[in-house]
C-alpha cells in the first residue's frame, strides 16, 4: 500500500473513433474520498471514467490504483464497480438476489450472502425490501438497490456514471445527500461524473472541471467554488453573470474583496450601460445577508439611493445600495 493518492492519471488520453475524446488529463483521487468530474455533455467524462474501468484503451499517459500501473489489467482484475445512471438491475430477480448476485459468483455460503445483504440493504434504507422485484420500485429505490449491488463485494474503487440523471429534480437532490453520506459509511472510494454541479456539490469533496477533453480546474470544492479561473467555469458551476473592469472593481469593493481581476455573480439582476456604469440589482441568496452598500450612477436618472433585494429596486434618493452576499461573488484571474 503507498502514501499519497490512491488513484493517479498521469496525462491520460483517450482516442474514440480517431477522434481524441481525452486529452492529457491529471487527476487524483486520496483513498476514501468523492471526486466528482464535472462536465457538459460531451466532454470526453464518461469516457474517462471507462477508461479508468479499463472498458476503453488509452492513447497515451498512465492510470496507477494504490501504486500499480493498470495498464494491460482487464476490467474484471481491477476490483472496481461501476454503476450507471438506469441501475440495470435484473428485472428477473429480487432485490435480495440482485444485490447478492456477485456474492454467489464468487461461492460465498448463503449465510454470508444473507447477512451480507442485509447489511447493505439496511445501509442504503431498504431494510425489508428484500423479497421485492425491481418493477415494484420507484426510480430512487432501484438505484439504491443498484448501489447497495455495487458495494457488496468491497470495491476498490467505486466508479458512477451520471448515477442520479434520470431521476426527477426533487428525488435527485434527496438521494445525492444519501449517497454521499452511504459511501461515507463504507469508506468507499468513488469518482462520478455528472453535468449537475448541484449534485456534484452534494456527493464529493474534489470536483474536476472538464471542457472539450480536458480538465480545466479541480480542488477541493469550495476552493474551485469560491475562485473559478475562467468565465465558462463559472457559468458552468451556476453563476449567472461574469463581471470585468469598472464593473468588478464596483462590486469587489462592496463585497469586501481586492479590486481587481474578474468577478462571478451567483444570481444577479446586474447589468452594464453602454458608458460602463453598473446598473441594476444583485440577488440576495442568504437568509441572513450582510447589507453591503455600493454607490452606482445610472444613467438619465443621476445618482440614486435604493435597497435592492431580488428584482425588486425601491427609489429613495441620492445613492444606490446593493444587498450582495460577499460568499457568493468569485474573484477570478484575468
Amino acid at each position: 500500500m503507498t502514501s499519497g493518492p490512491i488513484l493517479r492519471l498521469d496525462d491520460v488520453s483517450v482516442r474514440y473513433e480517431g477522434t481524441l475524446a481525452v486529452d492529457g488529463v491529471q487527476l487524483e483521487v486520496e483513498r476514501g474520498d468523492v471526486l466528482a468530474v464535472l462536465g457538459p455533455s460531451g466532454c470526453g467524462k464518461s469516457t474517462l471514467l471507462r477508461a479508468i474501468a479499463g472498458l476503453e484503451p488509452i492513447s497515451a499517459g498512465r492510470i496507477t490504483f494504490d501504486g500499480e500501473d493498470l495498464a494491460g489489467r482487464p476490467t474484471h482484475r481491477r476490483g472496481f464497480a461501476l454503476m450507471f445512471q438506469d441501475g440495470q438491475l435484473f428485472g428477473h430477480l429480487s432485490v435480495a438476489r440482485n444485490v447478492g448476485y456477485a456474492l454467489r459468483l464468487r461461492r460465498l455460503g448463503r449465510a454470508a450472502v444473507n447477512a451480507r445483504v442485509s447489511e447493505l440493504l439496511e445501509l442504503v434504507g431498504l431494510s425489508g425490501f428484500e423479497d421485492r422485484m425491481p418493477a415494484t420500485l420507484s426510480g430512487g429505490e432501484r438505484q439504491r438497490v443498484a448501489l447497495a449491488r455495487a458495494l457488496a463485494v468491497d470495491p476498490r474503487l467505486l466508479l458512477l456514471d451520471e448515477p442520479l440523471s434520470a431521476l426527477d429534480a426533487s428525488l435527485r437532490q434527496s438521494l445525492a445527500a444519501d449517497l454521499r453520506d452511504i459511501l461515507h459509511t463504507a469508506g468507499t472510494t468513488a469518482l462520478m461524473v455528472t453535468h449537475d454541479h448541484d449534485e456534484a456539490f452534494a456527493v464529493a469533496g474534489r470536483i474536476a472541471v472538464m471542457f472539450d477533453g480536458s480538465v480545466v480546474q479541480q480542488g477541493p470544492i469550495a476552493q474551485v467554488w469560491a475562485s473559478p479561473e475562467a468565465p465558462r467555469t463559472a457559468s458552468f458551476l451556476g453563476y449567472a453573470r461574469v463581471l470585468t473592469g469598472a464593473s468588478a472593481r464596483l462590486v469587489a469593493e462592496a463585497a469586501g474583496l481586492r479590486a481587481g481581476g474578474q468577478l462571478a455573480l451567483r444570481r444577479s439582476a446586474l447589468r452594464v450601460a453602454e458608458t460602463g456604469v453598473l446598473e441594476g440589482v444583485v440577488e440576495q441568496v442568504t437568509s441572513t445577508p450582510e447589507q453591503l452598500r455600493l454607490v452606482v450612477d445610472v444613467p438619465g436618472a443621476g445618482r440614486l439611493d435604493a435597497v435592492a433585494r431580488l428584482d425588486e429596486r425601491l427609489v429613495v434618493g441620492e445613492s444606490v445600495h446593493l444587498s450582495v452576499d460577499a460568499t457568493r461573488v468569485a474573484q477570478m484571474s484575468v
